[in-house]
């Protein structure tokens, strides 16, 4: 509500109140998805694999409006696979790596478990749930979180018997919607409204099942990515490329430069650089990652702070002052 109200009154940019109401909600998502218990009924003929809580929102919000919810089932795939290592992730070691780095370098809240195979272990047991005649909808778009998301849904699904599909959710929005005088084009699938969604469900038929040779080709992608090491993915000419951890470092001065020119000397605050430096770019990365890169320019001194970095909204930051000694 505190959020609602200062985007009401202006209180704070656009951009960051949006982006904080859209993680709130995913929050509050994410309680209710681990709470509910996952029981396809028998009847169940379509289960759909989503990268993010934010699509698997609005997917369960489009499944419910065309009274589809109760053939339809959904698994949703938490991560955001764009960040952190990836290497290894069929391995506990290879997990356990991946949670580690999250620990270490996202401040965002992040669950700790008892036991760190929990999540895992209730992602697996869905997959084994599966009715064997259900067709299974994987869907992705055009960034390396989906991407990757949809290499590692084919991986935990290898070996069922199941119908497997691949779709894009904003290429089909968008040649639905998009005129010669009016185009919209989505980061990523988190920003279909449920509406919209709805058409690209209709519009599935039964002809575009994967063959065995599309599964293997996928299998052989996802053997090859999950051998990176990096934290840092992009989709750059229409595959996932890994590039290095500092890759976003120079676009972030820059559009702090373009808010605080080296004549102003006042603190910008942290979540309005992120929230610009989201807005502005073409890749869908996230929020998280791009205040763990502006705490190592902090750090590496290039960056003056004032607050506590212990959340994009409790500090503020400037470019270092150079000593006139």
């Amino acid at each position: 509500m505190e959020q609602i109200r200062k985007l009401k009154e202006r209180e704070a940019p656009l951009e960051t109140s949006v982006s904080e109401l859209i993680e709130l909600y995913d929050e509050l998502i994410e309680s209710a998805e681990k709470k509910a218990a996952w029981d396809p009924v028998p009847t169940c003929t379509r289960v759909h694999f989503v990268v993010g809580y934010s699509f698997a929102g609005s997917i369960k919000a489009a499944l419910k409006q065309l009274n589809w919810s109760g053939t339809h089932k959904v698994i949703t795939l938490s991560e955001n696979y764009a960040i952190g290592p990836i290497h290894g992730l069929d391995s506990y070691e290879g997990r356990k790596a991946r949670r580690d780095w999250f620990q270490d370098h996202i401040t965002e809240p992040f669950e700790v478990c008892d036991d760190p195979e929990e999540d895992y272990g209730q992602l697996l047991e869905r997959v084994n749930k599966i009715p064997e005649q259900a067709k299974v909808i994987v869907w992705t778009s055009r960034n390396a979180c989906e991407q990757t998301g949809m290499l590692h849904a084919f991986r935990l699904l290898s070996g069922r018997s199941n119908s497997l599909a691949l779709y894009d959710a904003c290429t089909i929005c968008e040649e639905l919607d998009n005129r010669p005088n009016a185009t919209i084009s989505y980061r990523h699938s988190g920003e279909i409204p449920s509406d919209k969604l709805q058409a690209a469900l209709v519009r599935m038929d039964d002809s575009s099942f994967l063959k065995d040779a599309d599964k293997a080709r996928l299998e052989q992608e996802w053997q090859t990515i999950s051998k990176q090491s990096g934290a840092l993915r992009i989709w750059r000419d229409g595959a996932v490329t890994e590039v290095p951890d500092d890759y976003y470092d120079m676009y972030l001065l820059d559009k702090l430069d373009k808010l605080r020119p080296a004549s102003d000397s006042r603190y910008l605050k942290a979540a309005r650089l992120i929230g610009e430096a989201m807005g502005c770019c073409e890749q869908y990365i996230g929020d998280a990652y791009f205040e763990f890169r502006l705490r190592q320019l902090i750090y590496e001194g290039i960056l003056e702070i004032k607050g506590v970095p212990s959340s994009m909204r409790r500090y503020s930051v400037r470019r270092k002052k150079l000593s006139s000694n």
